[in-house]
């Protein structure tokens, strides 16, 4: 459920005529619990079919309450359970059918919950894991594309076919990104970057990862899902601030 929005937010719904919202009200409603979410994402899942809001006359897209409880559950499957687009499409139009669609699982839901009738998970944690086929299809590519971006370190696979569950997440981007002329060589800045700003963190978290005390070392990766988000945050904040743009 989403989280009654104060506020911009609140101001925006209250003003907004037949109870319709504007993206720019929708995205404030959205940080609140997905502070990363932006405008572009947010056309991206329409220009998906995950939503399909309404239109002026002259164009605006306007949504209701309840596309913005569905764009509220997309994000949520896509951040806790990993699952690509498609899966999610598929998921939904289900429930819509009236079927009674059990959420798919890719690998171990986000913070080691497990799914219904998920099988025991052992003292081991997984990490989730999506197949090269669920990943061409979470992109709408070829084989050739993604093995183009394999080329400039974009991603990579953890085995044989496999790949790490935010793989689904980078590829999306780097097709989004596309839409907008701007080719997979030209991100290998970024993937530098990345690579860089991961580095930082890994130096803040080692020592707890090789503490004899097994409750530090299980509170590195607390620690680093904590730096990771800063850094993200920090990350998108240099990038508006060098191109003097502000996001609503």
């Amino acid at each position: 459920m989403l989280h009654t929005p104060s506020g911009d937010a609140g101001r925006g719904i209250a003003a907004a005529d037949s109870g319709l919202m504007s993206i720019g009200t929708v995205l404030n409603v959205l940080r609140e619990e997905f502070p990363e979410v932006t405008i572009s994402k947010i056309r991206f899942l329409e220009s998906e079919g995950l939503i399909e809001p309404q239109r002026t006359p002259s164009g605006y897209r306007k949504f209701s309450a309840g596309d913005v409880e569905r764009l509220g559950h997309v994000l949520r499957m896509q951040r806790d359970h990993y699952l690509p687009l498609k899966v999610i499409r598929e998921h939904l139009e289900a429930r819509e059918r009236g079927e009674d669609a059990r959420l798919p699982v890719l690998g171990r839901p986000r913070g080691g919950e497990s799914a219904p009738d998920a099988p025991e998970p052992s003292d081991t944690p997984t990490a989730a894991r999506i197949g090269r086929p669920e990943l061409l299809a979470a992109a709408g590519i070829g084989d050739e594309e993604l093995t183009e971006w394999e080329s400039y370190g974009l991603i990579s696979p953890v085995a044989d076919g496999v790949y790490d569950a935010e793989a689904a997440t980078v590829v999306s981007l780097v097709a989004e990104l596309g839409r907008f002329g701007i080719e997979p060589r030209h991100l290998r800045v970024m993937k530098a970057a990345a690579d860089r700003e991961a580095g930082l963190v890994d130096q803040v978290v080692a020592p707890l990862r090789r503490h004899r005390n097994p409750q530090t070392r299980a509170h590195a990766e607390a620690r680093t899902k904590e730096l990771a988000g800063l850094a993200v945050r920090l990350h998108a904040a240099l990038v508006r601030s060098a191109l003097g743009v502000r996001l609503p």
